[in-house]
């Protein structure tokens, strides 16, 4: 990229409120102008970043991403956190160039619609995945329909979660599912502590795929649905999708890309 364009790019820096993040952030703003996200120019006209830089780990991560991905902004993380599988390490040196040389993939998130046992309706989005948990001592009993076709008709489980493929490294791995490639256009159903059918271990969707869960029996064995991050108690259905309308932008350095590290995963 030409210089002059490398100079003009416009950065927003948000940090998580650690002291490894903080101490991040004073560092980057002593070196670099930021700019405010929602920063007003004359005329009442908002100044949009070029992209934002992220300080913190995964967690910090998807809660930026849900709070700004409808701006349409790319977002460039560095790891400051434990994890950090979102994002690249932390090198505040020639921080400009890196975002310009930086590789973007695009993630869609999964829209949950869920109905309560009071008759409320709940829509959500899920970058990683969305959940479904028992909330009492029993089991849950859950029906699941795959584009309209029963597929199974009474799973007895601790609950089942449908997972991206940016998700698929975390919680759905640590329950036996798949870990998923960027590119692959698909999706994973995995079951939490399947009791019935007790040999049943999952599945592997079109992305394009509709998929509902009935609560068999809500009042006795209550679910939970969780969003990522946001739960939805006492559900009796929820209905997932991807949200194709919805891009996220996420910057990686060359050395450091995501499509790579998610296939390193399945070597571990």
């Amino acid at each position: 990229m030409h210089n002059s364009v490398i100079y003009m790019l416009k950065i927003a820096c948000i940090a998580d409120s650690s002291k490894v993040a903080q101490a991040a952030y004073n560092e980057i703003i002593q070196h670099y102008k930021i700019v405010e996200i929602s920063k007003k120019r004359r005329g009442g006209k908002s100044e949009t970043p070029d992209v934002i830089v992220v300080l913190g780990g995964d967690g910090f991560m998807l809660q930026v991403m849900h709070k700004y991905m409808s701006r349409n902004i790319p977002f460039y993380g560095m790891n400051c956190g434990t994890v950090g599988f979102l994002m690249n390490t932390y090198s505040p040196k020639l921080l400009i160039e890196k975002i310009s040389e930086s590789r973007c993939h695009i993630l869609h998130p999964l829209h949950m619609y869920a109905r309560n046992i009071q008759g409320k309706d709940y829509e959500l989005l899920a970058i990683n995945e969305v959940s479904l948990f028992r909330q009492s001592r029993q089991a849950a009993k859950t029906r699941i329909t795959v584009d309209h076709v029963v597929r199974i008709p009474e799973m007895v489980s601790d609950g089942v979660l449908v997972t991206t493929p940016a998700g698929s490294t975390a919680y759905n791995s640590s329950a036996g599912g798949p870990i998923i490639p960027l590119g692959a256009n698909v999706i994973s159903l995995t079951p939490i502590s399947p009791f019935r059918p007790r040999h049943w271990r999952g599945a592997l969707l079109h992305h394009n795929s509709s998929i509902n869960f009935e609560n068999l029996d809500p009042a006795k064995r209550p679910l939970s649905a969780v969003a990522d991050f946001t739960e939805v108690r006492d559900v009796v259905s929820v209905s997932v999708h991807e949200q194709q309308k919805t891009s996220i932008k996420l910057l990686f350095d060359p050395e450091h890309n995501l499509e790579e590290r998610i296939i390193k995963e399945q070597f571990m």
